[in-house]
């Protein structure tokens, strides 16, 4: 089921302009209005689903199978691609503005300007205690 609402499902539906990369039952891949780097890519489902936490268990292995598969294509291709990140941002606060699940997919090389920039702080290591404490914070949650 599709979201009138949703730019994504737009694409879905054929009514919005796409540059598709692939397309099968469960998903599609296009090139990113928007891109971080040149070859930017983004997986998404063809059913609207708006965060993670609603996502299949299986629908999200395809994502990442096919996902993993146009990362091989694109080191085969001629775009200039010496690396690979995928990022999916679940959530406002994480960065996602459209809220239809997708997965990016950016070739990378070396020089090409783009990163991630850790927080203050970062190099001072937790303690091994608040890590432990951490971790059955989120066991008790499963």
């Amino acid at each position: 089921m599709t979201n009138p609402l949703c730019a994504y499902c737009d694409i879905v539906r054929g009514q919005a302009p796409v540059s598709m990369v692939y397309a099968d039952e469960r998903c599609i891949a296009f090139m990113d209005i928007q891109p971080v780097l040149t070859g930017h890519l983004l997986v998404i489902p063809r059913v609207h689903v708006a965060s993670l936490e609603d996502l299949d268990p299986d629908l999200g292995v395809h994502l990442f199978r096919v996902g993993m598969k146009l990362a091989a294509a694109m080191r085969r291709s001629t775009l200039h691609c010496e690396g690979i990140n995928f990022f999916l941002a679940d959530g406002e606060a994480a960065g996602q503005d459209v809220f239809h699940v997708h997965l990016h997919i950016l070739p990378r090389f070396h020089g090409d300007n783009f990163g991630f920039r850790f927080p203050p702080g970062y190099w001072d290591r937790p303690s091994r205690d608040t890590l432990d404490a951490l971790a059955a914070q989120i066991r008790e949650a499963l």
